[in-house]
Order: structure tokens, then C-alpha cells, then sequence
């Protein structure tokens, strides 16, 4: 599998280019060193599927 840029990604799906960021389980302790050092953390929500996908949302001000 090829590298993603996980903070390229997240900085996407908090300017809402990206609706959704779905991580997969061989790709998770790769995607979680980006993702405990992205400023936003705290307002990204993920939400763990079977098998070990998370789909990660970010939420702001304006979502429940």
C-alpha cells in the first residue's frame, strides 16, 4: 500500500475538501503519529467500523 500524506489529509478534511477520511487497520500507527501531532485533533471525531476501518469527520462549530 502506498504512503499517504495523512496531514495533507486531515488539513482536507478540516477545510472541507474531504467529507470523510477512512483509515484502514494496516495504515493506523502510520495515520495516529500525524494525527496526535495535528493541531485539530481534538474536533475530529473517528468512528471504528468491523475489521478495524475508522471513518474520521471533523466537527465544527456548526455540527451537532
Amino acid at each position: 500500500m502506498e504512503k499517504r500524506n495523512y496531514q495533507e489529509l486531515l488539513n482536507k478534511l478540516v477545510n472541507g475538501e474531504l467529507d470523510e477520511l477512512k483509515i484502514e487497520p494496516q495504515e493506523f500507527m502510520d495515520f495516529q503519529t500525524a494525527f496526535m501531532n495535528f493541531r485539530q485533533r481534538k474536533r475530529i471525531i473517528g468512528i471504528a467500523q468491523r475489521h478495524g476501518t475508522i471513518y474520521y469527520h471533523y466537527r465544527n462549530n456548526n455540527t451537532l
